[in-house]
């Protein structure tokens, strides 16, 4: 059974960074294309960015083009989310997702597998 634990969520001040991690456990790793997520209370929950199993391609909305960097370590089971210059609308539970696929594709009902989700919380 494929699991997702994510961590590195919390609070921070506008302009600060923040680095999530997601780690897949029961799979392997390298089978799945990854994806960040995130849902804001009474928003639906929307596509942050995602990566392919070898990380040669990855996908970002415009509203976090240029400050989100996704990135993967298989030999850690790993994907990361790096998030630089943070704003108050980035506050959000943030979701890990996998797609046992070799694309990366942004919508919802596509991925198998989710985590439980990490909050991160931008004050201004």
């Amino acid at each position: 059974q494929v699991q997702l634990v994510e961590s590195g969520g919390g609070p921070v001040q506008a302009g600060d960074s923040l680095r999530l991690s997601c780690v897949l456990s029961g799979g392997t790793f390298v089978s799945y294309s990854m994806a960040w997520f995130r849902q804001a209370p009474d928003e639906e929950r929307e596509f942050v960015s995602g990566i392919t199993w070898n990380g040669d391609r990855t996908l970002y909305p415009d509203s976090v083009k240029g400050r989100f960097t996704i990135s993967r370590d298989n030999s850690k089971n790993t994907v990361y989310l790096q998030m630089n210059n943070l704003r108050p609308e980035d506050t959000a539970a943030y979701f890990c997702a996998a797609l046992y696929t070799v694309v990366v594709v942004t919508g919802i009902e596509d991925y198998d597998y989710w985590g439980q989700g990490t909050q991160v919380t931008v004050s201004a």
